[in-house]
C-alpha cells in the first residue's frame, strides 16, 4: 500500500502530515457519501489509485449508496475484507435489506458472521428462523419483549408471532406495560396495550393526562381502581407527581393506598423513595422500608443504597446491596461499598479479602479499597512496559491500524476512531501498547489513551496518563495557585487533551470551557475583544479553565471535589447537593443525582492520583484528596457566578 512506508516512519518519529497521490479525491468521495450524491462519488471514486490505502473505503462508500440489493457484489467485497471495520457496517446494513426481502436463507448463512448484531438484526434472525419452520429459539426471543423502550418496527412481525404461539401470555403485556410506563415512555405504552383484551386496555387518555397533570388525575374520580389497568395508570401518575413533589405524591398515595393492591403499593412506595433518594431527602430511607427489596428494580436499590450511605446508616447498606441482581452487585461500586459497610459494622475479616481484590484494579475503587489495606497489603507496583519500534513497525503494518491513520490525517476523525476501535479489539497487550504509542506520536491522545486502558497484563501508566501542554499547565496551575495533578485530571477528563474537542452544548476545547462562561472569564481578566473562538487555543484554553476551576474551589469553601462537580454541573447543584452536617467526600460523590456527574468527578479525582505520582509530587491518599465535603451554607452563590451558562443538564441515570 502507497502508505505503509510513512506510516513505518510515523511509528519511529513524530514526522509532518504528508498528502499521497488521491487524498484529495478521498476527500472528496467521503464529503459526496455524507450528501448521498452518488455522482460525484462516482466522479471522484475515478481519482483514487487502486493501490491507495483507503481506497477499499471508497467502495464501501458506493456500495452502501448504490448495491445494497447486489448481493453478488456485496459477497465479493466481504470475501476480500473479511474482519475489517468496512465488512461489519456493510455486513449489518445488508442482512436488513435482506430482512426486509425475507430473503431468510441467504439472512440465516450470513447472520452467524455479524459480529456486533443489534435489536433488528436479532428480531429478523428469529423471525428467519421461523419462517424456515425452525422455533426452536422462540423463548430467547421472547426475552427482547421485557424492556420499556420503544422497538424496530422489525420486531413487531416477531412479537405477534410469540403471542400467537402462546409464548407472550396476558401477563408478560401487562408486565412490558409497567416496564413502558416506567421507563416514562407513555407513547410505546399506548401500543404495547393494544396487545391486552380490548375490555382491559387502559385508555390512551388517562395515560396522556398522567404525564400531563399527574395531581389533576390523581385528584379527580376518572380512575377505576378495580379495573388493572387504571391501577397501572395510577402508579405511573404517582411517579410522575413524586418527580415533581414527594410531599403531594406521599398525600396522594396514602389517599389511595386501600384501593391498590399490596405489591401495588410497595411498588408506589420504591418509585416515591428513588425519586426523595434522588433530591436526598430524609423520606427516602423510610419509604424503601415500605417498600421492601422485592418490590424494587436494582436502579432503585442502588438509590436505596446511596440514601444510607447519606445516612451513614451502614446495615441498609448492606441489606440494599444484598438484595442487588448479581450484575449490579457484582461491579466495583457495590462490591467497594459493601466492604465499607461490612467494616463499619465489625466484619474486618469479611471485608478485607473484597478490598484485597478491588485494590488490584486501576480505578478509583481500587484506589480507595488499596487506601483501607493500609501500607501493610499494598498491590504490587506496575512496571511501564515500552514496546520496541519494530512492535510499533509491526502494529502500523496492520491493515485496519493504516487505514484508521490516514483517515485519521485527512481529518476524517469520526471514520478514524471507528476504524482504530474495531482494529485493536483482538490486540494483545503487547499490541495494544504499541499501537498507544503509535497514536501518541501522531499527537491522536485519546486514541493512545483509550487503547493503552484497554491491557489486561502490561501496562503503561506514562500512556494512560498523557501530559502534553505540560508547561502550558504548570504555568496555569501555578498563576491560580491549584494542584497542577488536578488541572490534568481534569483536562483529561474533559478532552482526552484533544485541542478541536466540541461538546454537543458548544463547550470547546482542552478544558470544554462554554462560551458564555469563556465570556465572562474574559471580562474577570481585563481581556477586550475576546471571541469564544479563542479557545480552541491551547495556552488561552487552559488559562481560562484553571482560572475558573480555582473561581469556583474559592466559591464552595475550597473543597476540590464540590469544585470539580460545579465544573460539570454547576456551581448551584454542587452547593445544592451538600448536606447541613459534614459528610465524607467519597459518600457525596456517591449520591450526585446526575450519572455524567457522578462518574465525572471519580474519574477527575482518580486522574488526579496517578498524575500526582507521575510528577513526583508527594504521596497523598485518594481519601485525603477528596477530603470532607463541609456543611452547607445558606447564603447563595454570587450574582456575578456565571452559573447558567454552565448549567447544561448533565446525563441523569
Amino acid at each position: 500500500m502507497i502508505r505503509i512506508g510513512f506510516f513505518l516512519l510515523l511509528a519511529l518519529s513524530a514526522a509532518p502530515a504528508w498528502a499521497a497521490p488521491g487524498d484529495a479525491a478521498v476527500l472528496k468521495a467521503q464529503q459526496a457519501f455524507a450528501a448521498r450524491k452518488l455522482a460525484n462519488l462516482e466522479h471522484a471514486a475515478r481519482g483514487v489509485p487502486a493501490g491507495h490505502v483507503l481506497a477499499p473505503y471508497v467502495e464501501y462508500w458506493r456500495l452502501m449508496l448504490t448495491s445494497r440489493t447486489d448481493d453478488a457484489r456485496i459477497a465479493d467485497f466481504l470475501a476480500r475484507y473479511p474482519g475489517s471495520r468496512m465488512a461489519e457496517a456493510l455486513r449489518a446494513d445488508w442482512l436488513k435489506s435482506l430482512g426486509a426481502r425475507a430473503a431468510w436463507p441467504l439472512y440465516l448463512a450470513e447472520y452467524p458472521r455479524l459480529v456486533r448484531p443489534d435489536i433488528a438484526h436479532q428480531c429478523y434472525a428469529y423471525r428467519a428462523e421461523s419462517a424456515q419452520g425452525n422455533r426452536s429459539h422462540q423463548r430467547e426471543a421472547v426475552t427482547l419483549w421485557f424492556t420499556g423502550r420503544d422497538m424496530p418496527s422489525v420486531c413487531t412481525p416477531l412479537f405477534e408471532q410469540l403471542i400467537e404461539a402462546g409464548l407472550i401470555r396476558e401477563e408478560e403485556v401487562w408486565r412490558r406495560l409497567r416496564l413502558t410506563l416506567e421507563a416514562g415512555n407513555p407513547s410505546v405504552a399506548r401500543v404495547v396495550a393494544n396487545a391486552l383484551p380490548e375490555a382491559q386496555r387502559p385508555a390512551a387518555a388517562l395515560i396522556d393526562l398522567a404525564s400531563r397533570d399527574p395531581a389533576r388525575l390523581l385528584d379527580a374520580d376518572k380512575l377505576d381502581f378495580s379495573r388493572r389497568g387504571d391501577r397501572e395508570i395510577a402508579l405511573y401518575a404517582l411517579d410522575q407527581l413524586a418527580k415533581r413533589s414527594s410531599g403531594q405524591a406521599e398525600q396522594a398515595l396514602r389517599r389511595l393506598a386501600a384501593r391498590l393492591g399490596a405489591e401495588e403499593q410497595r411498588t408506589a412506595w420504591a418509585r416515591l423513595a428513588t425519586w426523595a433518594a434522588r433530591r436526598h431527602e430524609a423520606s427516602a430511607l423510610p419509604w424503601f422500608q415500605q417498600a421492601g427489596a422485592m418490590a424494587a428494580n436494582d436502579f432503585q436499590r442502588e438509590w436505596w443504597a446511596r440514601a444510607a450511605l447519606r445516612a451513614a446508616d451502614w446495615q441498609a447498606v448492606l441489606r440494599a446491596i444484598d438484595s442487588m441482581g448479581e450484575a449490579a452487585r457484582t461491579q466495583p461500586i457495590w462490591r467497594y461499598w459493601r466492604a465499607r459497610a461490612l467494616q463499619a459494622s465489625g466484619q474486618r475479616a469479611a471485608a478485607t479479602p473484597v478490598f484485597l481484590e478491588l485494590s488490584r484494579e486501576f480505578h478509583y475503587y481500587g484506589q480507595l479499597a488499596q487506601e483501607e489495606l493500609g501500607p501493610v497489603m499494598q498491590a504490587p507496583p506496575v512496571n511501564n512496559a515500552k514496546m520496541s519500534g519494530d512492535d510499533l513497525a509491526a502494529v502500523a503494518r496492520q491493515p485496519g491500524i493504516a487505514r484508521a491513520l490516514a483517515l485519521q490525517e485527512l481529518g476524517l476523525r469520526s471514520d478514524a476512531g471507528q476504524e482504530w476501535n474495531w482494529s485493536i479489539g483482538e490486540f494483545s497487550d503487547a499490541q495494544l501498547l504499541a499501537a498507544a504509542e503509535l497514536a501518541r506520536r501522531m499527537e491522536w491522545y485519546d486514541r493512545a489513551i483509550n487503547t493503552a486502558e484497554r491491557t489486561r497484563e502490561l501496562h503503561d501508566f506514562e500512556l494512560r496518563f498523557l501530559a502534553p501542554y505540560r508547561e502550558l499547565a504548570q504555568q496555569a496551575a501555578r498563576e491560580n495557585q491549584i494542584d497542577e495533578a488536578w488541572v490534568f485530571g481534569l483536562m483529561r477528563q474533559e478532552s482526552r487533551f484533544i485541542n478541536v474537542a466540541r461538546s454537543s452544548v458548544g463547550a470547546s476545547g482542552l478544558m470544554q470551557i462554554m462560551p458564555a462562561t469563556a465570556r465572562w472569564i474574559a471580562q474577570r481578566l481585563g481581556i477586550k475583544r475576546f471571541h469564544p473562538n479563542e479557545m480552541q487555543n491551547p495556552a488561552k484554553n487552559i488559562q481560562f479553565g484553571a482560572y475558573y476551576l480555582k473561581h469556583v474551589q474559592t466559591s464552595l469553601d475550597g473543597s476540590p471535589v464540590l469544585a470539580t462537580a460545579a465544573y460539570n454541573a454547576g456551581p448551584s447543584r454542587a452547593q445544592r447537593w451538600r448536606d447541613t452536617r459534614p459528610m465524607e467526600a467519597a459518600v457525596y460523590i456517591e449520591s450526585i443525582p446526575f450519572a455524567e456527574t457522578r462518574d465525572y468527578v471519580k474519574k477527575v479525582m482518580s486522574n488526579a492520583i496517578y498524575y500526582a505520582e507521575r510528577f513526583g509530587q508527594p504521596s497523598v491518599l485518594l481519601k485525603e484528596r477528596l477530603g470532607t465535603v463541609p456543611p452547607r451554607k445558606t447564603p447563595a452563590m454570587p450574582a456575578a457566578d456565571p452559573d447558567a451558562p454552565l448549567e447544561v443538564e448533565p446525563a441523569d441515570d
